[in-house]
């Protein structure tokens, strides 16, 4: 599959499941998609939560879904949103990529009403603390 066709299913699947995210409180609703080492898809939406620092965003509900599907790694990743400006993932998120990421995998940032925004991991967060600082 090239890299176009990749593109497309990821936006597909990002958005499918971006119809089912809950977020009652923000209304704004954000899809992940990740193309993983297993070579399938795995997606995730946001879950938002009264107590607010309870819920999930998109990507690690991606990343959760790519575990327990079995996949490891992170290959490619697209997020969806509302609007025109490119959705990116929150600081928070980018960490959490990071660690089933390298640097250099390129994470599409798509608010659906404009242009996807494409970016390396290592562009969205330079200097970033990963797992192999940990090895022993």
């Amino acid at each position: 599959m090239t890299t176009k066709e990749h593109d497309k299913a990821l936006f597909e699947a990002a958005e499918a499941v971006r119809k089912h995210a809950y977020a009652p409180y923000s209304k704004f609703q954000v899809g992940a998609a990740i193309l993983a080492d297993d070579g399938n898809i795995y997606s995730g939406c946001n879950v938002e939560n009264a107590a607010y620092p309870v819920g999930n965003c998109a990507e690690p509900s991606a990343i959760a879904a790519m575990l327990a599907g079995g996949g490891k790694r992170i290959k490619r990743i697209y997020v969806t949103g509302p609007g025109a400006m490119p959705v990116t993932p929150c600081g928070g998120c980018r960490q959490r990529i990071r660690e089933f990421a390298d640097p250099d995998v390129e994470v599409i940032s798509h608010g659906i009403d404009g242009t996807p925004l494409v970016q390396t991991l290592a562009q969205l967060l330079p200097h970033s603390f990963g797992p192999e600082f940990l090895a022993p």
